[in-house]
């Protein structure tokens, strides 16, 4: 995530990759295991609501979308904080890296929202 896409569909795709990579690697705990579903769920609906906000039909339509991605983006910030990396640094590095990357979306798509607002 160190060259970051310019464009936003790419760059929320890449992060629910990036996730899906990041679930692979942890502890499979009952905890870790229903917080993962939870995860996964909310990083794919961030491009997926990003994209159908691209696609919308009125300006109402498109905020609210967006509006569901910066909500999803928020919710994927949660579940990184919930997750339990087993105490290994090189996953709990990557954790870090979701979390600002979950942040940075956030903060991209507040500052959509108001523009188009």
């Amino acid at each position: 995530m160190e060259n970051k896409p310019i464009d936003l569909e790419e760059r929320t795709a890449l992060f629910a990759e990036n996730v899906r990579r990041f679930v692979r690697q942890l502890p499979r705990t009952i905890a870790n295991i229903e917080d993962v579903k939870q995860l996964v769920r909310a990083s794919g609906s961030v491009p997926a609501n990003c994209i159908e906000a691209n696609e919308a039909l009125g300006n109402k339509d498109r905020i609210m979308r967006f509006r569901i991605s910066r909500k999803e983006a928020k919710e994927c910030q949660l579940w990184l904080r919930l997750i339990n990396v087993g105490g290994v640094s090189d996953i709990d590095a990557e954790r870090k890296r979701l979390r600002q990357e979950a942040h940075e979306l956030k903060l991209i798509f507040t500052s959509i929202i108001k523009k188009l607002e």
